[in-house]
C-alpha cells in the first residue's frame, strides 16, 4: 500500500478565528462600541428634540385638553367649573347668530386675501427668478415685511396710510386727483375697511410665499424650456401655461392651503383696526371677545375655538383633496 507524501509541518502559523463569532476577540469590544454609539445617539435625538416637544405638549396640546375639558362645563368666569352641561355650549355656538356671521366675514375674507396674495407671490417670485442684477437684494426687499409685527403694521395702516383725515396718505393722494377724502375705517357702508385689512395682510406675507416660490422656481429643469423652444413654444404666456405652472403643482397646493388656515386665524388686523366694532369681526376676534370681554364664558369660548379648529382642519382635508396634495405623483 502506498504511504502518502510527508507534509513539513507549518510552523509558527494559528488558525484564524472564525469573523463574527461569539468567540472571537474582537466580537464583545465591537458589541459595546455598538451599544455606546446607540446611546450617544438617542443622547443627541433627545436633547434636539426634547426641548421642542415639552413646548409642543405644554402650549399646544395641554391647552387643547383644557379647552375640550372647559367646552363641557358651564364654566362662566372660572376655570375651574363644576357645572357639567355635556354638548349644551356647542349646540349655543352653532345657533348663535353673531358666531355664523363671522364664519360668513371670514369666507369674504378669504375670497379676497387668498387669491390676491398667491398671485402677488408668484408674480413677484418670477420677477425676481428673471432678473439679472440685484437678485439677492430685491429678494430681501420683498421678504423683509415677513419679520414686521402684524400689530406694528395694523397700526402704521391705520394711522399713517389710511387715516381719515385728509392727513393720511391714501387721502393726500385722492386730493391731487381732487377726490374727497374716504374714513377708510369709520363706516362699514361702503365698507372701504376691506381695502386696509387686505392690504396690510398682502405686504406682510407676499415675500413668505415668494420665497417658497421661488424655490420651486428654481428645481424646474431648464431642458424643459429648450424642448418646449425647439417644439415652437413662444417664450411668455405659452411656456408659463404648459411649463412653468404645472410644474408649480405641488407647492401651489401648499400656498393655498396655509392662506387658508391663515385666513382663519386673521386676528391682529382685526382686532387693532377695527377696534371692538361689531361688524367686520372674524371668528377668533369675536372668539376672544366672548371668552376675555365682560362675560368672560370660558365654556362658550372653548366650544367655539374647538368648532373653528375642526372647520379648519375639514377645509383644509377638502382642498388638499380637490387640488391633489400629497398624491404620489406629484411627489
Amino acid at each position: 500500500m502506498a504511504t502518502p507524501p510527508h507534509r513539513p509541518a507549518l510552523r509558527g502559523r494559528r488558525p484564524a478565528p472564525a469573523r463574527g463569532g461569539p468567540a472571537g476577540p474582537a466580537g464583545p469590544a465591537q458589541s459595546g462600541t455598538g451599544r455606546t454609539a446607540e446611546r450617544g445617539h438617542a443622547l443627541a435625538f433627545w436633547l434636539f428634540t426634547g426641548p421642542f416637544l415639552a413646548g409642543l405638549l405644554v402650549f399646544v396640546y395641554l391647552p387643547i385638553g383644557w379647552s375640550l375639558w372647559l367646552s363641557l362645563f358651564e364654566a362662566r368666569s372660572t376655570v375651574t367649573p363644576t357645572e357639567f352641561v355635556g354638548l349644551d355650549n356647542y349646540l349655543t355656538m352653532l345657533s348663535d347668530g353673531d358666531f355664523v356671521r363671522s364664519l360668513g366675514t371670514f369666507t369674504v375674507f378669504a375670497l379676497f386675501a387668498v387669491p390676491l396674495t398667491f398671485a402677488l407671490s408668484l408674480g413677484l417670485a418670477l420677477l425676481v427668478h428673471r432678473i439679472r442684477f440685484m437678485r439677492a437684494f430685491f429678494r430681501s426687499a420683498f421678504f423683509l415685511p415677513t419679520a414686521c409685527s402684524y400689530v406694528a403694521a395694523s397700526l402704521v395702516w391705520k394711522m399713517s396710510i389710511f387715516n381719515g383725515v385728509r392727513f393720511g396718505l391714501a387721502n393726500t393722494v385722492l386730493g391731487w386727483l381732487g377726490v374727497d377724502s374716504v374714513a377708510w375705517l369709520a363706516s362699514p357702508d361702503p365698507p372701504w375697511y376691506w381695502l386696509v385689512i387686505v392690504t396690510v395682510r398682502l405686504w406682510l406675507q407676499s415675500g413668505f410665499y415668494m420665497i417658497l416660490f421661488l424655490a420651486a422656481l428654481q428645481n424646474i429643469p431648464r431642458v424643459l424650456y429648450e424642448a418646449a423652444a425647439i417644439d415652437g413654444a413662444r417664450p411668455g404666456w405659452q411656456t408659463f401655461r404648459y411649463i412653468t405652472l404645472p410644474q408649480l403643482r405641488t407647492t401651489s397646493s401648499a400656498v393655498i392651503l396655509l392662506l387658508l388656515i391663515a385666513a382663519y386665524q386673521a386676528f391682529d388686523e382685526f382686532y387693532n383696526l377695527l377696534d371692538k366694532a361689531t361688524w367686520g369681526r372674524p371668528p377668533l376676534v369675536y372668539l376672544y371677545n366672548l371668552a376675555l370681554g365682560e362675560n368672560q364664558d370660558y365654556g362658550l369660548g372653548s366650544a367655539g375655538a374647538l368648532l373653528l379648529a375642526l372647520l379648519i382642519c375639514l377645509v383644509t382635508l377638502l382642498q388638499g383633496r380637490f387640488l391633489g396634495f400629497g398624491r404620489e405623483k406629484d411627489a
